[in-house]
């Protein structure tokens, strides 16, 4: 998601129901005395809008003009985005976009041998919902998605058309965007380590629970700002009082990561639950750096995303498609054009999302055939079809990707590049 925010959104619509016999989204839940005022009904949940929103980067407020300098206008680079301590990154001209910013790209170019490995830890994060006097009310346990997230096409190897050995899904669709350009054996891979579980604490008022028939939580909606409040650090430098500082304090989490925050059916809303709901992001936490780094800016790359159920948003959103969401744009926007990198013309996307930047899940999410089920270890994830670089470049058809398309791995959810009459911001929405 990108730096600016757009609410509420123009998407299709999707029933969030509550079923009975729907598998309880926390292992353990404790009810307390107050917390009845806190639960929704299914009646209420119906309507909401599923979102992945465009997030600006958080953390000690390091201005963005320190990675302005880091742009690169002609060639392609393999230094990537200069003057920062941050992931590996690589950079270039947007070759068939005259008047476009520049492409950044996680890895290394489609020229280089070889595989690149990202690290990439799992941070399982615990919920607990407050009472009004600081007693708690429910704990929410992600630790039982740790596994079924880790054998998912994200950090296993699948087969697919774009590569000749099997690979993971976001490899897959990097390599679809420049067939024709990339070595033969070129990949850019998640390496995944689950760090220990930290705790997020939700004040009271701030959250609200649906409960399946025998009180377990089936769904939790957290106030977006409480959500960021005890994820990013505010100041620097960074303490243990929230979950990225943490995470950073422990080394669990690094500049040169992709680190994911898994949680367990956890969504979030914006000021009234009646905008729900966000069901991930990918963003930095900015830091200062200091004489042990050069002095340079340091760039957390993370993205949150939380296990969804099946039942909760039907077919379009189910058990990984946040995550997949998350991780592909990650990969093709990496630092959420804090450097002035992927911007791009307005363009109006066919479920109605209106953007100017690469973010290339949000092109395709809600659409009927948004998601790419695969079945590995005896189960069928649904991780989301992505669009193209080539559709953001208006190229038209056929593009110069993999087969002439504009999406992957279903080739046929875009048929052609995003409409060329000119946008307006905000496409007049």
């Amino acid at each position: 998601m990108k730096q600016h925010r757009l609410w509420p959104r123009a998407a299709a619509v999707f029933a969030l129901v509550i079923l009975a016999g729907v598998p309880a989204a926390a292992a353990s839940a404790k009810s307390g005395p107050s917390a009845a005022s806190h639960r929704l009904s299914p009646s209420f949940l119906k309507g909401a809008q599923p979102m992945f929103p465009s997030v600006a980067p958080q953390g000690a407020g390091v201005g963005k003009g320190l990675l302005s300098h880091g742009k690169k206008s002609s060639s392609t680079s393999n230094s990537g985005i200069q003057g920062v301590d941050g992931i590996l990154n690589w950079t270039e001209a947007a070759p068939n976009a005259p008047g476009f910013s520049y492409w950044d790209t996680l890895g290394t170019p489609p020229t280089t041998n070889g595989t690149t490995n990202i690290n990439a830890p799992i941070v399982p994060v615990f919920v607990s919902l407050k009472n009004a006097d600081g007693s708690q009310a429910y704990l929410i346990d992600p630790m039982k998605d740790v596994q079924p997230e880790l054998h998912s096409p994200v950090f296993q190897r699948a087969r697919y058309s774009s590569s000749p050995i099997p690979t993971q899904f976001t490899d897959a669709v990097q390599r679809a965007e420049y067939f024709g350009r990339e070595s033969r054996n070129w990949h850019t891979e998640l390496a995944p380590s689950v760090k220990a579980p930290l705790t997020l604490n939700v004040p009271w008022g701030s959250w609200l629970v649906a409960l399946n028939t025998d009180g377990s939580v089936a769904a939790t909606l957290v106030d977006e700002s409480a959500f960021f409040n005890g994820m990013f650090p505010p100041t620097a430098p960074v303490d243990n009082s929230t979950v990225l500082g943490q995470a950073e304090l422990n080394g669990d989490i690094t500049t040169k990561d992709l680190s994911t925050f898994l949680f367990d059916n956890v969504f979030l809303y914006v000021g009234t639950p009646v905008n729900c709901c966000i069901l991930g992001f990918h963003t930095l936490d900015l830091e200062p750096g200091d004489a042990s780094n050069g002095n340079l800016l340091r760039t957390y790359t993370m993205d949150y995303e939380s296990w969804i159920s099946p039942g909760l948003f039907g077919d379009a959103f189910t058990d990984i498609t946040a995550l997949s969401h998350e991780i592909a744009e990650t990969y093709n926007d990496p630092f959420v054009g804090l450097a002035g990198d992927n911007q791009t013309p307005w363009w109006l996307a066919p479920n109605g999302v209106c953007q100017n930047n690469r973010e290339t899940g949000d092109v395709i999410e809600g659409l009927g055939d948004a998601t790419f089920p695969m079945t590995m270890h005896g189960f069928t994830y649904h991780p989301q079809n992505e669009a193209l670089l080539q559709w953001f470049e208006f190229q038209q058809p056929p593009s110069d990707a993999i087969d002439g398309a504009y999406s992957y791995p279903n080739e046929d959810v875009l048929t052609g590049p995003s409409p060329i009459v000119p946008q307006n911001p905000t496409c007049g929405q």
